[in-house]
Parts: C-alpha cells; sequence; structure tokens
C-alpha cells in the first residue's frame, strides 16, 4: 500500500501493474482498491517473470515504463519522477543509485579476504527503475533461464547503456527486521 500510494502520487504515473502471488491476486486487488487504480497480474516464481508478466499487462500507450519493489516501500514520488524525467530526457534505462559508504571487501569461500574493492565507483541501485518499453520487452524477450536481481541487468546484457541519477536515502529496501523497524521511523516521522 504505501509503494503503490507513492507511485500513484508521481504526475507522469498513467497505469499502475502489480504483480502479486498467484494465489493472492484477489487478495492484492482488494486491498490495493482504496489506494489507487491498479492493474493485480499474477506473477512468477522470479522477479523476473513477474515483471515480464506485468509487462504484458501493461495497457497500450506509455512509451516509459517504470520497475519498482514493492519492498522499497518508502521511495518518494520525487524520485520516481527523477527516474521519468531522466529517460523522457532521451536515456533508454535509467536507475536510481547511492554512493556505497561502506569499505567493500573480496572474500574468497575460505572466508579469508582476498582482497579491499574501490567503492569510489561503486552504487548501491533502487527502484523504481525507468525504460524505454520497446527496450524493457526485448531485453525481457531476450531474457535467458539465468535470473538476474534487476531488470537494468537484462538491459545491460543487451547492450543498452544504463544512465544513474541520484537515489534517495527513503527507497531503503525493507527486507530484515532492522529495515522494518527503520521504515517504521521514517512513517512515524512523517505524521
Amino acid at each position: 500500500m504505501h509503494a503503490v500510494r507513492r507511485v500513484a502520487a508521481a504526475p507522469s504515473v498513467s497505469a499502475i501493474v502489480v504483480a502479486a502471488p498467484p494465489p493472492d491476486v484477489e487478495a492484492v486487488r482488494a486491498l490495493l482498491a482504496p489506494v489507487a487504480p491498479v492493474i493485480v497480474v499474477a506473477g512468477g516464481a522470479e522477479r523476473q517473470q513477474s515483471v515480464a508478466a506485468a509487462l504484458a499487462a501493461v495497457p497500450e500507450g506509455p512509451d516509459i515504463i517504470l520497475v519498482h519493489d514493492a519492498a522499497r516501500a518508502l521511495a518518494p514520488a520525487s524520485l520516481v519522477e527523477s527516474v521519468a524525467a531522466a529517460v523522457r530526457a532521451g536515456s533508454a534505462a535509467v536507475i536510481p543509485v547511492l554512493p556505497v559508504v561502506d569499505t567493500v571487501k573480496e572474500v574468497g569461500a575460505d572466508g579469508v579476504v582476498l582482497g579491499t574493492v574501490d567503492r569510489s565507483a561503486l552504487r548501491a541501485v533502487q527502484t523504481p527503475q525507468g525504460f524505454r518499453r520497446s527496450i524493457l520487452a526485448a531485453a525481457h524477450a531476450g531474457a535467458a533461464a539465468a535470473y538476474l536481481t534487476d531488470d537494468a541487468g537484462l538491459v545491460e546484457k543487451q547492450g543498452v547503456p544504463v544512465t544513474c541519477v541520484p537515489g534517495h536515502e527513503h527507497a531503503l529496501k525493507i527486507t530484515r527486521p532492522f529495515d522494518l523497524a527503520v521504515a517504521e521511523l521514517l512513517l512515524g516521522q512523517a505524521t
């Protein structure tokens, strides 16, 4: 609900398609109906399959497709607009990113450090990710059985350059109890 509410608040968004676990399609549709008009489709076993199912359900018309994770439920509408604006300005694919602030080590299977990675060129990737519709459709059509962790990876494999825009700290990925506690703190500050 939080993710859909924020995406729906972005003026560039004309349609929202949500991929839900197949047994939960009707429940998700009922949950989101009071939040915003949405199309809910059955997702797949892997993220890539869910995005492909949602992409197939996008109505005719929009040339820009944004792919967003519900796990980034607090990504603000301003981030959605920033990504959409970069695609409108001519980029085929756009991802929001934040600089990596932690020291990153490459570690071998035995747990021994192999080296320290130079973090100056590293970025943590967020969503929504934006694409020209034809580029994203072609990337999904040409996708191999190996599943990637984001749609920008599929597009990269097609040789399409991916442009970065500044991410937003509130677009954190909520996957662990600690992340949920941070999200609850941020929601409490918004009131």
